[in-house]
């Protein structure tokens, strides 16, 4: 075998591109950082989901239940006395139902937890 110099240029070739000597630029390495972080801050202001809070639909439909269930009785009980007394207890559990429900979401923190989202469409969703 022979040993002549082209094999130990070769080889000190191979050696020099094994080694790590490409570090990018502070600038650059600063300027892709900012880049990163004002598009995750674009993505934050505009999330892909768009959420509908649904706490106060209960409420809503029971005031509107007994509500018409007061004016049912006013109307179709013949005794004033009697429908006065079933109107003032539907007003009474519609009025309770609201008390409730403004209760249960301030003591459970169940705003979060009656969502609805809906996945917003357009170019940057």
């Amino acid at each position: 075998m022979r040993n002549d110099r082209s094999n130990m240029e070769i080889e000190e070739i191979i050696r020099a591109s094994m080694k790590m000597t490409d570090v990018p630029e502070k600038e650059l390495n600063f300027k892709l950082k900012a880049a990163v972080r004002e598009q995750e801050a674009l993505l934050q202001r505009e999330s892909a989901m768009h959420k509908v809070s649904l706490w106060y639909l209960p409420m809503i439909l029971n005031l509107i239940m007994f509500s018409l269930l007061a004016l049912f009785a006013l109307l179709m009980i013949e005794n004033i006395y009697l429908s006065y007394f079933a109107a003032g207890i539907c007003i009474y559990v519609g009025a309770a139902g609201i008390l409730l429900t403004i209760v249960g979401v301030k003591r459970a923190n169940i705003k979060e937890a009656i969502t609805i989202s809906i996945e917003k469409r357009g170019a940057l969703a």
